[in-house]
């Protein structure tokens, strides 16, 4: 089957749009946290005043936090000449597992509440927030071969059933990490059990694969259908709003900068913060 000229791309408007009506996907917010003193209220996200942060800031997040985050890094070290901020992006289970082994990091940003409940139960969080939102959507190669597209003449928002059949190669995130989690669920929920046939790390490793055309699909979240922009189709479906990963953040305990640890936790749940993650596709906390 292949695609009808000219559609698909349509399509991806609508159906992103359609996924903005299904989850309650907004913009722009202005519900968040105050910003943390210094960010010029004139120019949200602009870091002013004392540049008082010195030494090494290191921070594990979750890998489908990459371009906001790195967004955020370059503000904190604009304003703080004298920090550096590292960030180590993987799979949330995974870098969970390297933390409760000892790995030294100030600040874990996960994909979902479980990997942040497993440090918490350890004592290494004491006190976390969640500051973001994501669904999942269907991603595809941008040529379809498979033309994957919503059934002819029906109303609202698909199924995933209706987008995809088992024999379709599909590439999910591994049941391991948050978006695997939630991939295994909305499969389940559309009748799909059987459709994955790779497995990955993180998401980043699935939107690669669709950017590739490796796979005839994948499931990720919004804000990498966002990231990958026109590189990608991407097709909203009704069974996403039952999987909506809630993203919490964290100081460690032992942090070896925790001032910069929580200046960087505060620009993330700041006004600032917030209109950077909404513009990076990710919904605003309940």
């Amino acid at each position: 089957m292949s695609p009808r000229p000219g559609g698909p791309r349509a399509v991806r408007l609508l159906t992103l749009a359609g996924l903005v009506a299904l989850a309650g996907l907004v913009g722009c917010t202005g519900e968040g946290r105050d910003a943390p003193p210094g960010v010029a209220e004139e120019e949200p996200g602009e870091w002013a005043g004392d540049p008082g942060l010195t030494g090494t800031l290191t921070v594990f997040a979750a890998a489908s936090l990459t371009d906001v985050f790195t967004e955020l890094e370059t503000r904190l070290e604009v304003a703080n000449p004298q920090l550096e901020v590292r960030i180590n992006y993987a799979g949330s289970s995974a870098l969970a597992a390297q933390l409760a082994q000892g790995a030294p990091a100030d600040v874990f940003a996960s994909a979902d509440e479980a990997q942040m409940a497993r440090l918490e139960d350890d004592g290494l969080v004491t006190d976390s927030d969640v500051f973001a939102r994501n669904p999942l959507m269907l991603a595809v190669p941008l040529d379809n071969p498979e033309g994957i597209m919503p059934p002819e003449g029906r109303a609202g928002i698909p199924s995933l059933a209706d987008l995809i059949t088992a024999e379709m190669t599909v590439a999910v995130c591994a049941p391991e990490v948050p978006c695997g989690a939630a991939a295994a669920e909305v499969l389940a929920a559309a009748g799909l059990r059987d459709a994955p046939d790779t497995y990955d790390d993180d998401v980043r490793s699935v939107l690669t694969k669709v950017q590739l055309g490796e796979v005839d699909a994948g499931l990720v979240y919004v804000s990498d259908v966002h990231a990958a922009g026109d590189e990608i189709l991407a097709y909203a479906f009704e069974e996403s709003s039952r999987a909506v990963n809630s993203y919490p953040i964290g100081v460690l305990e032992d942090a070896p900068n925790p001032a910069a640890a929580r200046a960087f936790v505060d620009l993330v749940l700041s006004e600032a913060g917030q209109q950077a993650l909404a513009a990076a596709g990710f919904q605003p906390p309940p």
